[in-house]
């Protein structure tokens, strides 16, 4: 790994971790019906609820920061991660945390 790599990782990192402090916060979660579109709902720790959408200024950005074109990188990581001997152990968490949020095919 380069220096170059090096500094791409952590300032790719401290974005994310910026763009996701200035975003709408909780658990998003799929329920219902909004205008015949499901509706995201983002729950917070204290029982409290926003809609996602109503809060598109502070989504709108984390939306498009994980579209669909960050599937492939991120799956070849987790792929790697997984063959690594050991493990990385940096991709586990995240490996759980995407099997409780993704749908089984």
């Amino acid at each position: 790994m380069t220096s170059s790599d090096r500094e791409a990782l952590l300032a790719a990192a401290e974005r994310l971790e910026s763009l996701a402090a200035r975003t709408t916060a909780g658990d998003w979660r799929t329920g219902g019906l909004l205008a015949s579109r499901p509706e995201i709902v983002a729950h917070s720790p204290d029982g409290g609820t926003e809609h996602v959408a109503e809060a598109r200024a502070g989504t709108a950005a984390w939306i498009t920061a994980l579209s669909p074109v960050i599937a492939g990188p991120l799956v070849s990581w987790l792929r790697a991660a997984a063959g690594g001997d050991p493990v990385d152990p940096a991709a586990v968490p995240l490996a759980h945390a995407l099997l409780s949020r993704l749908p089984h095919r």
